[in-house]
């Protein structure tokens, strides 16, 4: 029984160009594309493309939107008082009391 022997580089340069002839030979046989359909194709591109930007303009606008209704209500919401601070200030000081003891 004979032991295997690895192609030499002829064989492997004519395999490659055997497989480079076949695949050339396939594309060739590959029937056109209709101008229909292919005018069809491009259509539904246009179609898709045209919906996703519309998508990305109202997303776009929602967060604007978002943004400015939350900064309106960060600048209507009034800073604690005084009297208010004095007392979360006193809350957190007996927070802190009562975990010493």
């Amino acid at each position: 029984m004979a032991a295997y022997k690895e192609p030499g580089v002829e064989a492997r340069r004519k395999a490659a160009n055997e497989a480079r002839a076949k695949a050339l030979a396939a594309l060739k046989a590959k029937p056109p594309i209709d101008p229909a359909v292919q005018a069809e194709r491009i259509a539904k591109a246009e179609a898709r493309e045209q919906a996703q930007a519309e998508k990305r303009k109202a997303d776009k606008e929602k967060r604007e939107r978002a943004a400015a209704l939350k900064a309106e209500q960060a600048a209507a919401a009034a800073p604690p008082t005084e009297a208010e601070r004095k007392a979360a200030r006193d809350a957190r000081y007996a927070a802190r009391k009562a975990r010493r003891n």
